[in-house]
């Protein structure tokens, strides 16, 4: 690399990318009725565009990375960066439903590697009492997609076109390429990734416990969060704009907790990630009645952004500290456990709703699986080796 480029300059790039891809997972969700409508597919199934994104982060994410494994870390973000650019622009002029959900299926399998990735570079650019930070400011730019690119995509989607949103994450993801192009560090690696060591941390009790907590606690978050806009439009009658405010709150809610999250140290996260997901599980039980009210609907959209984006980077720490022996897949792993919960989430949430129960009864479900969630932390704080985090 002819210059090298501060710490804060590379983890400013890689926010920018993780923007871009927060923002095409998630601004989804704020464009249910449109795609429904536009696409004409019932809006059950419109909660496939989630579903199928986190299956495909899930599945083709590990794959991908192990098949790189060995390969130039700069090399794969620009790569990956590409991709995902190239997802975009087919997503934008998508014919029909099938070719939408083949652009997030492409768009999906770079997720977890470029999450990934950005996460093991920040860490290793970082000193250890500021890696924490480092992880957060990677998940920084996935919470600035919901607070700013969620609610400002279901905004511009209602006043001009679904179309035009996927352009705009075409354009952020141009700029991600240039960004990794010109500021990731051309380092050689000492030695190649090991694929069995780097699989080990599948075998160990501290990693493998905050994995099934990912899974079965942020399950409940998505069964919910995948129909907060249409739960808005029935509940608390918002239009356009009162479905963006409740989203903009969302997403305070998110970069807030985040950041504050970021401030954890590492002997601390286990403590406070009991407090995050039992707050995160009441909030759930309370969300649909609180709906009702306009003024409340915005106050608990932005709790609840809080309370997920204030768990999420407490999880990635727990993982990517514990599995040191895993280096090259920890972030990648993490990230495509993340999405298989998201999957699952959805898929409840849309088996529930084509059963004709009400919006109340998905939120009290994914509340109780929160709770269960809860109840292996507090197993995991038990049994995990302290000693890792200090």
């Amino acid at each position: 690399m002819s210059k090298n480029f501060s710490r804060k300059t590379i983890l400013f790039v890689f926010m920018i990318g993780t923007f871009a891809i927060g923002m095409t997972e998630y601004v989804v969700t704020g464009l249910l009725t449109q795609f429904s409508e536009d696409l004409d597919v019932p809006l059950s199934a419109t909660g496939m565009l989630l579903s199928v994104y986190a299956i495909s982060v899930a599945v083709f994410g590990p794959i991908l990375r192990i098949l790189t494994l060995k390969s130039s870390q700069r090399k794969l973000l620009i790569i990956f960066a590409a991709i995902f650019t190239i997802s975009n622009i087919i997503a934008a002029t998508a014919p029909n439903f099938e070719v939408l959900l083949a652009s997030r299926l492409a768009a999906a399998s770079i997720h977890a590697p470029f999450f990934g990735l950005c996460m093991s570079i920040a860490v290793d650019i970082s000193a250890p009492n500021r890696r924490t930070g480092a992880i957060a400011a990677v998940q920084g730019g996935l919470t600035i997609a919901v607070m700013v690119g969620v609610p400002f995509g279901a905004l511009i989607g209602g006043l001009l076109d679904w179309r035009v949103v996927f352009w705009i994450i075409a354009v952020f993801g141009l700029i991600t390429l240039i960004g990794v192009i010109i500021v990731t560090p051309r380092v050689e690696q000492k030695e190649p990734p090991a694929l069995m060591k780097e699989l080990s941390m599948l075998k160990d009790k501290n990693v493998v416990m905050v994995l099934a907590m990912i899974i079965f606690g942020f399950s409940g978050v998505f069964a919910a969060y995948t129909f907060n806009e249409p739960m808005l439009r029935e509940i608390s009658g918002f239009g356009v704009t009162g479905v963006t405010l409740s989203l903009l709150a969302f997403g305070v809610g998110a970069v807030f907790a985040n950041a504050l999250a970021g401030r954890v140290l590492p002997i601390n996260l286990t403590r406070s990630l009991l407090f995050s997901l039992l707050t995160l599980g009441l909030i759930l039980f309370a969300f649909t009645f609180l709906l009702s009210n306009p003024v409340l609907a915005i106050m608990v959209n932005f709790l609840f952004g809080a309370g997920v984006f204030g768990t999420a980077p407490l999880l990635n720490s727990k993982v990517i500290i514990a599995a040191k022996e895993s280096p090259a897949l920890s972030g990648t792993i993490t990230a495509s456990t993340f999405n298989l919960a998201n999957a699952i989430g959805a898929t409840i949430g849309s088996t529930l709703l084509e059963r004709q129960l009400d919006y109340p009864a998905i939120t009290f479900v994914a509340g109780t699986i929160i709770f269960v969630g809860f109840a292996i932390m507090v197993v995991t704080s038990k049994i995990e080796d302290r000693s890792l985090y200090e």
